[in-house]
């Protein structure tokens, strides 16, 4: 394994498509790594970005203070090049920068370009190492090892294997380690993403290739990393989500990792969570915040550490005139379309709760409506930034805005249920999202619905969570057939409906998510999408934006 590091270490990797305008950009000096073993005292700062989702510009992003909802603007990538340019001119040969993943997902520039505009993006940050984020995977096998190749740092998996044959796990497709040699010690890197792509997204994404859990491996990791390869720190670049990266920190084969540098459920960890064997921190998302790990080294030696998770605000950090100049070279070609309004809404939009939120409200009403389904059904995906009104107090609804919501303009696909069938179902998805054992957390929200109403208790036991269901407005009759509405995930089978196996009469219909939207919109503007309490949640707060319990931990 050294030998291969060191040849992605120091090969020459593919460029960006011929199709993405390049800008040349002032790039910060890196200083090379002290090679010859001398100890050194100092600092050494490591800067952990992820989950951006392509989000280019600075945007509204939502804070929960003094227990109510709070709107200010974060993020944007020249933004977020200036942040980190001011840490690295404070300690320039020591600073480490690194991104856990999806990159490549969340816009409408990046489904046009199928994600070929941010790799000359990325690399104008000056990235010292990636991990491959769950949506990586977007546009399949082979654009993700293109997109990935163009990257100018080593990208590291310990987990992603190359698939020789149902499902036979060959060759992993990424270097599984990375070692970062600073002030004469070696800070050694695993990486480990989701290993429940295939279930929690379309299985064609991820089509050609194997997932292993991270316990099958990272005992074996750790011990090459301290003991073969004698790294002074150990961390862990993990996409999993907040709870499993919890469960992930309290398994003893985690014995030797320091710390986690987590990713996925766009939580903002800003006190080092502890667990048995290591510490976990999560950096939010959309490029609006910054983690940053400061490690004190002394002769050669850790003594010191301290994290703290950074705003990046557009008022602090003026945009990077470089930087700026290659996002608006790269947009240019998109732009009218991205701004295109089709249409309004006097709410917030946002998709930051995990029992329901306005996004996922304005979307099931939009299915409800064309469709006139029993249930109208939206995955809880947690992508796409909150958006406010304007100078006109009104929220607008862009083109680009659209494809934030819903990046994947899937086909609408209808089928029919029983109600014992989506009593079993309902139980399944709670489960998904409130396990009382962390490692069995999906990594989504609750799904979300119009139709029916459930309530349910969060914290019961398995199986017994949900209290009560109506579906228009009668209590759920175990017996009756029922049809609903979700879209297509592309390779599920006939018989599969937004994870609900068994459905009869499957079907595509002629319409996407993107053209009821667009439909709903023109008849409906301005549109008024507020929580509609569908979901109940009994043992807890309706605006949970967490769910993450039994640590040291709040969302804010």
């Amino acid at each position: 394994m050294p030998s291969r590091r060191t040849f992605l270490q120091t090969g020459l990797l593919a460029g960006a498509s011929a199709t993405v305008p390049v800008a040349t950009v002032a790039q910060p000096v890196k200083l090379g790594p002290t090679l010859d073993g001398t100890p050194g005292s100092g600092t050494i700062t490591l800067l952990q970005t992820t989950d951006v989702h392509c989000q280019l510009h600075a945007h509204d992003e939502l804070f929960w203070e003094n227990d109510q909802l709070t709107f200010r603007k974060a993020g944007g990538y020249a933004h977020l090049a200036t942040a980190i340019n001011s840490i690295r001119r404070q300690n320039p040969a020591n600073t480490l920068l690194i991104d856990t993943g999806d990159m490549f997902q969340g816009s409408m520039l990046s489904v046009k370009t199928k994600g070929e505009a941010f790799v000359p993006l990325l690399n104008a940050l000056n990235y010292d190492l990636f991990l491959p984020g769950n949506w990586e995977v977007v546009y399949q096998k082979k654009a993700m090892q293109h997109l990935l190749g163009g990257l100018q740092s080593p990208k590291v998996c310990t987990n992603m294997h190359h698939d020789k044959g149902e499902g036979v796990k060959g060759e992993l497709i990424f270097q599984p380690y990375q070692i970062l040699n600073r002030l004469g010690i070696k800070i050694g890197f695993l990486g480990y993403t989701d290993p429940l792509v295939p279930i929690r997204q379309s299985p064609l994404y991820s089509k050609g290739i194997v997932y292993t859990k991270p316990e099958e491996s990272i005992k074996y990791w750790v011990d090459v990393l301290r003991n073969q390869e004698q790294c002074a720190v150990v961390i862990v670049l993990a996409h999993l989500g907040l709870s499993q990266q919890i469960a992930l920190a309290n398994h003893p084969d985690t014995e030797g990792v320091d710390y986690i540098f987590g990713a996925d459920t766009h939580e903002r960890v800003r006190k080092p969570i502890q667990g048995k064997w290591a510490k976990v921190v999560e950096p939010g998302a959309f490029g609006s915040f910054i983690g940053r790990l400061d490690l004190t080294i002394k002769d050669g030696k850790v003594t010191g550490e301290h994290y703290e998770l950074l705003e990046v605000n557009p008022k602090k950090y003026r945009a990077d005139p470089a930087v700026q100049r290659l996002v608006e070279q790269i947009e240019a070609p998109y732009k009218a379309d991205i701004n295109r309004v089709l249409g309004y809404s006097t709410e917030p939009l946002y998709r930051n709760f995990v029992v329901e939120n306005t996004i996922d409200t304005l979307i099931t009403d939009a299915l409800m409506w064309k469709l006139k389904p029993d249930i109208a059904l939206s995955n809880g995906f947690r992508f796409c930034p909150p958006r406010t009104a304007g100078p006109d107090g009104r929220v607008a609804i862009t083109e680009g805005y659209l494809y934030d919501m819903l990046p994947v303009d899937a086909a609408i696909r209808t089928a029919k249920a029983t109600g014992r069938q989506v009593l079993d179902w309902l139980e399944r998805e709670l489960q998904n999202v409130f396990a009382n054992d962390a490692s069995k957390r999906l990594g989504g929200w609750v799904v979300r619905f119009k139709g029916m109403e459930v309530d349910f208790k969060a914290y019961a036991p398995a199986g017994q969570r949900v209290q009560a269901v109506r579906i228009g407005g009668q209590p759920l009759d175990p017996a009756r057939t029922y049809t609903l509405s979700a879209c297509e995930r592309e390779g599920d089978p006939a018989d599969m409906l937004c994870r609900l196996k068994g459905v009869l009469d499957g079907q595509n219909t002629t319409e996407s998510m993107h053209s009821v939207m667009k439909q709903y919109l023109t008849a409906f503007s301005p549109v008024s999408p507020k929580m509609p309490r569908a979901a109940h949640i009994l043992d807890g707060p309706q605006t949970l934006l967490t769910q993450v319990y039994g640590v040291d931990y709040q969302f804010t």
